[in-house]
């Protein structure tokens, strides 16, 4: 999930952020070129002049790096890359306890220089598919199906699922709720809303995501209705609190289950992972008929808001507020065992005592604290082998389902996908606190995003990521010095450098051209070389737009949806204004009743 910088109506935020342009220079070409080049600039902090602030140092003063070729990125299928990041070393095969498992070999990682880098993008004709396009979805509301497993306004469905195919929809994404589903108790699958949505997608031919959601729905940015963890692992919580995340004040979050328990039998006998495991193979049974024709795509929930880490910033009663960096959450019993374990793995008992003193608050920003600031403990001997600790549980945790859910759909005919969320604020700092809460590893001298590439890889897993909209001049305040662009440009390469599918979100519910017109910008990401550009490369597999609601069908916003629906199927980023123009008003035009009924429709509560 990404955050907008003070609002979530989907406008436009603020001015141009002075620090992240100075920090990410533009590259253009000469006027009337066809590509519109911007290039980013990543390098290490060692050379940087100490008497300077290295957060708002230009990143080169002399001429930029050889970019590095596409043949160590992606083109040598000889060179994908399986290994494992060389900071963790994956315990063999059996049961996991609290104090055995060794996450992490410390020394291996810890002095790497990093290595230069030079992310660029240019506009091009894609060459993905038989038709040259990148299919598009739309998501389904939260409640679509109730809490009772029935399906929510089947009338406002039927017409809002007409309408979409209409415009070129290639399909809609629906989360399959954990705490509607296994509601009534262990083992006791509802799946009857979700087969009377699936006959209705087949019906109008409109293809399937389907999101295996495991944590509580309510408590993060979208969030518009109320669906909680099952009751019965709600009562679990009850008997044993140390069963979700828990801060360094003792608050827990019930968002989701802290992977400190992952493989212990603290669900009426089964672990966690095995709940998980057990649900997709009920899943997969209940609609093998489905998999593979409706159902192309099984995205596995991997976290809070469905994503890959830790629960770092609550919105709920005010705890964290937009751009603060976020809490550590590594407090309950079965996690700091395990820290405690790792740390005398190492010969440092006190490590393991508890997480970073001084990481501040979830509101403040990285230079309030001791360990964020740009000379703090993140840099440290302690740092990293915290941060390696918090970073590998969070690596091993998505490895642990992703293995499961691979055993389960293998065959089918759907690919699975997995979400790992657009952090942009703090991007332009050295720390990157707001990643490191988070749990991802990534810093100015860190590449924290290929390790989880890697992990994806392994399993077949496409890579999942939202910012596809957002523009680094948009974002308010600067000094939270954000970066989507940067970071999307980040995670594209470690998409590639690891041979992984990228699919891509709008954080944002916007409907605006300019929104669009990013995402099909972003929707072609490339690399130059040194011998010319590469235009063949095609990272976006799919588009997933958020979300299907009354808005949407609004005759502006409906205007704009269908003409970048168009564009996403053809491939094109440069528009032919007034042919474009002419054919959507004529779709518009012809389906203004089907269009009127799907409003009406979705505005009946």
């Amino acid at each position: 999930m990404a955050f907008p910088s003070s609002t979530i109506s989907g406008s436009l935020y603020g001015s141009s952020p002075e620090s992240i342009r100075g920090f990410w220079s533009d590259l253009h070409e000469k006027p009337g070129s066809r590509k519109n080049v911007h290039g980013f600039h990543n390098t290490s902090t060692h050379n940087v002049n100490p008497n300077t602030n290295p957060d708002s140092a230009a990143p080169f003063t002399s001429p930029p790096p050889t970019f590095i070729s596409s043949d160590e990125w992606w083109r040598k299928p000889s060179d994908k890359s399986t290994s494992q990041p060389s900071a963790i070393i994956w315990p063999s095969s059996g049961p996991s306890n609290l104090t055995g498992d060794k996450l992490f070999d410390f020394h291996e990682s810890s002095n790497q220089a990093p290595k230069e880098k030079e992310y660029v993008y240019i506009d091009t004709p894609t060459s993905r598919g038989t038709d040259g396009g990148v299919p598009v979805y739309v998501m389904l509301p939260l409640d679509t199906v109730s809490s009772n497993s029935t399906l929510n306004r089947p009338r406002a469905m039927n017409a809002s699922m007409r309408a979409l195919k209409s415009a070129g929809v290639e399909g809609v994404m629906v989360d399959v709720w954990w705490g509607i589903v296994e509601k009534e108790g262990p083992g006791a699958y509802n799946w009857c809303g979700y087969r009377e949505l699936f006959e209705m997608a087949r019906e109008y031919g409109l293809k399937l995501q389907a999101v295996m959601s495991f944590h509580q729905c309510g408590g993060n940015v979208g969030d518009s209705c109320w669906i909680p963890l099952p009751q019965w692992v709600r009562e679990g919580i009850d008997k044993n609190p140390d069963l979700v995340y828990t801060d360094k004040e003792g608050r827990r979050n019930y968002e989701y289950l802290s992977l400190g328990c992952d493989t212990l039998p603290v669900l009426r006998g089964r672990s966690p992972v095995q709940v998980y495991t057990d649900f997709m193979r009920s899943f997969r049974d209940e609609f093998k008929d489905w998999l593979g024709d409706v159902i192309v795509e099984i995205q596995v929930g991997l976290g809070p808001a469905g994503e890959l880490r830790y629960p770092a910033y609550p919105e709920s009663n005010n705890i964290w507020q937009f751009p603060g960096i976020g809490g550590f959450q590594c407090y309950d019993k079965y996690m700091l065992g395990n820290l405690r374990a790792c740390a005398e793995q190492v010969g440092q008992v006190d490590w393991g005592k508890s997480g970073p003193h001084d990481a501040g608050h979830y509101k403040q920003f990285p230079d309030e604290t001791g360990f964020f600031h740009q000379d703090g403990a993140w840099n440290t001997p302690y740092g990293q082998f915290f941060l390696e600790w918090y970073s590998g549980n969070l690596l091993r945790h998505g490895e642990r389902i992703l293995s499961a859910a691979e055993g389960i759909f293998r065959g089918t005919g759907s690919k699975l996908s997995g979400k790992v969320a657009g952090i942009h604020w703090h991007y332009g700092t050295r720390s990157h606190s707001a990643e490191l809460t988070a749990g991802y590893y990534n810093t100015r001298v860190r590449d924290g995003y290929l390790p989880i590439a890697q992990m994806f890889g392994r399993h077949g897993v496409t890579l999942n990521f939202t910012c596809f909209e957002m523009r680094d001049d948009e974002q308010y305040p600067t000094c939270a010095r954000c970066s989507p662009e940067g970071l999307l440009k980040q995670v594209t390469l470690a998409a590639r450098k690891a041979s992984v599918p990228l699919a891509g979100e709008n954080a944002l519910m916007r409907f605006d051209e300019g929104a669009h017109s990013q995402v099909i910008k972003n929707s072609r990401l490339s690399e130059d070389h040194s011998n010319g550009w590469v235009a063949t490369y095609e990272p976006m597999c799919s588009f997933t737009f958020l979300r299907m609601s009354e808005q949407l069908f609004q005759s502006n916003n409906w205007r704009s949806f269908v003409q970048f629906v168009q564009q996403m199927a053809e491939g094109r980023t440069i528009n032919p204004w007034e042919d474009k123009h002419h054919a959507t008003e004529s779709h518009v035009q012809a389906t203004r009743p089907l269009i009127q009924e799907a409003e009406a429709a979705m505005m009946c509560k």
